[in-house]
C-alpha cells in the first residue's frame, strides 16, 4: 500500500462511507415524501417509477463501473459518480413535474451504481494486509444504518421543511465527500494498456437488466404475470441475454468475463448474496404490511420493530469484520445462512396473535444473518479473483444483491396483491366497495390513515386475517430463498488453486 494512502486512510474511509450512505439512504428516504410529492407534482400513475427508475439505473451501472474500475483510475471514476449523483439530486429537488423527477432519479441511480461499485474497491485498496474484512464491515454496516435513518429523516424533512430538501440535502454532503476524496485519495490506474471498451456487451447487458427487472417491477401489479406485455419483456430479456453471451465470448476485453462463473467460489458466493438479498429486502418491503395490517399496530410500533432488522444487519457486519478476513469467511457464510433459515422458519408461524417482542427477536436474527452473509461472500468473491479483477469481483457482488432484492420485492409484491384480493373476494359483500377499490389500486393504501378510518370493526378483522394469510405465502417464499442461500454457502469450498486472472486460460 502506498504511504499517502496509509497516512490518509481515516479521511478516505469517512469520505467513501459518506458517499455510500447518501446512495443507500436515497433509496429509502423518498418513501416518506411520496404523498407530498404526488400532491405537489401530480402524476399518481407514475408513482412507482420514482423508485423503479432509481433501482433500474443503479443495477445497469454497477457492472459497468466495476469493469471500468479495473482499467481506469478509481479516483477519477469515484469523483465522476459522486458528481453525477450530486447534480441529479439537485435536479430532482428542483423538479417541476413527475416526469422530470423520474428523469433525475435515473441519473441518481447511475451515480449511485458507480458509488456502490467503487466504494468497496476503494476500501479494499486502503485496507492493511489482513484487515480487509474489518474495513469492509464498516461499509456493510452503512446499509443497516441508512435503513434506520432514511425513513425517519425523510419524515422529519417533509414535516418541517419541504420534500425537495430530501434531495437538496445530498448536495452539501456530496461536496464534502468530493473534496475529501479529491484531496486525499491518490490517483491509481490499474493497467497502462490501451482500453477497448466493450460497447456491444455493455449495451446487451443493460438491455437484459432493464427488460428482466422491469418484469418483476410491473408484473402482478400494472400487468398480469402472463399478459402480452410481461411475456414480451420476457422474450426481449432472453434475446438480450443470448446476444450478451455471444458477444462476451468473442470480446477482446469483455465487460464481464464469463469464465469467472466456472469458479465455484465466485459463482456460489454471488448466488448466496443474491438469495440473502432476495429474502432481506422482501422483509423490509412487506413486514411493515404484516405488522400494521395483520397485527393492527401503529406506524411507530412498526418502526421500532423494523429497527431490529437494521440493527442486526449492522451488528452482524461489524462483529464479523472484527474476527474474519478470508480464512473463516466460508464458515461465516454458513452461519449467516443458518441464521436466515432459522429466522425465516420462525416467520412461518406468524399470525395475528404474534407479539411484537417475538417479531423483534426473529428480525434481529435475520439481520445478523444478512450481515454475516453479505460481508463473508464479498470477501470470498474478492479473494477468488486476482487484484487485476477486483473491480469486476466487487461490483458483480453488489449487482447480485441488487438483482436479488429487486426480484424478491417484485415477486412478493405480486403475491401479496393477488393473494390479498383473493382472500377478500369471498367477503367482498361485507367490506365497503370504496375500500376494495383502494386496495385494488395499491396495497400500500393499507398504511394510509384515511384508509384505516374507512374501516368498521368487521372490515378491520377481515382485513387483518386476509393480510396475515397473504403474507404467509410471502414468508414461505422467503424461507425457500434462505434455504437456497444456505445451500450455496455449504457448497462453497476453500480455494485449492491460485487466483483467477482474466488473461489466464482454462
Amino acid at each position: 500500500m502506498q504511504e499517502p494512502i496509509v497516512q490518509n486512510k481515516k479521511f478516505i474511509l469517512l469520505a467513501a462511507l459518506l458517499a455510500l450512505f447518501l446512495g443507500a439512504m436515497d433509496a429509502l428516504i423518498v418513501s416518506a415524501a411520496m404523498p407530498s410529492i404526488v400532491t405537489d407534482l401530480g402524476g399518481l400513475t407514475l408513482y412507482s417509477w420514482v423508485y423503479s427508475a432509481y433501482f433500474l439505473a443503479r443495477a445497469v451501472s454497477l457492472p459497468v463501473f466495476g469493469k471500468l474500475a479495473d482499467r481506469y483510475s478509481t479516483k477519477g471514476l469515484f469523483l465522476f459518480s459522486i458528481t453525477v449523483f450530486m447534480l441529479a439530486s439537485f435536479l430532482a429537488g428542483a423538479a417541476s413535474s413527475m416526469s422530470i423527477l423520474i428523469s433525475a432519479r435515473v441519473f441518481q441511480g447511475l451515480g449511485a451504481g458507480g458509488i456502490f461499485a467503487l466504494v468497496y474497491i476503494v476500501l479494499s485498496e486502503i485496507s492493511l494486509p489482513g484487515e480487509r474484512g474489518k474495513t469492509l464491515s464498516f461499509a456493510s454496516s452503512v446499509w443497516g444504518i441508512s435503513s434506520i435513518i432514511g425513513p425517519t429523516l425523510g419524515g422529519v424533512i417533509v414535516t418541517y421543511v419541504s420534500w425537495r430538501w430530501i434531495f437538496f440535502i445530498n448536495v452539501p454532503l456530496a461536496l464534502l465527500s468530493l473534496a475529501t476524496i479529491g484531496r486525499f485519495l491518490p490517483s491509481q490506474t490499474r493497467t497502462p494498456k490501451k482500453v477497448k471498451l466493450d460497447i456491444g456487451g455493455i449495451t446487451c447487458l443493460s438491455g437484459f437488466i432493464l427488460s428482466f427487472l422491469t418484469i418483476f417491477i410491473i408484473g402482478g401489479r400494472n400487468y398480469a404475470w402472463f399478459s402480452p406485455q410481461i411475456l414480451g419483456l420476457g422474450v426481449l430479456s432472453v434475446i438480450f441475454g443470448v446476444l450478451f453471451i455471444a458477444i462476451e465470448k468473442r470480446a477482446a476485453d469483455p465487460v464481464l468475463d464469463l469464465r469467472f462463473f466456472v469458479r465455484p467460489v465466485f459463482a456460489l458466493g454471488n448466488v448466496a448474496a443474491f438469495f440473502a438479498s432476495f429474502a432481506i429486502f422482501s422483509l423490509f418491503a412487506y413486514v411493515p404490511l404484516f405488522i400494521e395490517g395483520a397485527l393492527a399496530k401503529t406506524p411507530m410500533e412498526v418502526g421500532v420493530t423494523m429497527l431490529s432488522l437494521s440493527l442486526g444487519w449492522s451488528a452482524g457486519s461489524l462483529v464479523l469484520g472484527r474476527f474474519v478476513d478470508g480464512a473463516g469467511s466460508r464458515q461465516a457464510a454458513i452461519l449467516g445462512g443458518l441464521f436466515l433459515v432459522i429466522s425465516s422458519a420462525a416467520m412461518l408461524f406468524f399470525n395475528p396473535q404474534t407479539s411484537l417482542s417475538v417479531c423483534f427477536l426473529v428480525f434481529l436474527l435475520a439481520g445478523l444473518g444478512m450481515g454475516f452473509v453479505t460481508l463473508s461472500t464479498l470477501l470470498l468473491v474478492q479473494s477468488d479473483l486476482s487484484n487485476v479483477n477486483l473491480g469486476v469481483a466487487t461490483s458483480f457482488h453488489q449487482f447480485s444483491r441488487t438483482l436479488g432484492g429487486t426480484i424478491g420485492v417484485g415477486i412478493c409484491g405480486g403475491v401479496v396483491t393477488t393473494g390479498l384480493l383473493r382472500n377478500l373476494q369471498d367477503s367482498a359483500t361485507m367490506i365497503p366497495p370504496a375500500v376494495m377499490d383502494l386496495l385494488r389500486k395499491s396495497v400500500e393504501n393499507l398504511f394510509r390513515d384515511e384508509f384505516r378510518q374507512m374501516l368498521n370493526e368487521q372490515s378491520a378483522l377481515l382485513l387483518s386475517l386476509a393480510v396475515s394469510n397473504a403474507l404467509s405465502i410471502v414468508f414461505w417464499i422467503i424461507f425457500g430463498a434462505t434455504l437456497l442461500c444456505l445451500a450455496s454457502a455449504l457448497l462453497l469450498r476453500k480455494r485449492e488453486h491460485r487466483q483467477f486472472n482474466a488473461s489466464d486460460g482454462f
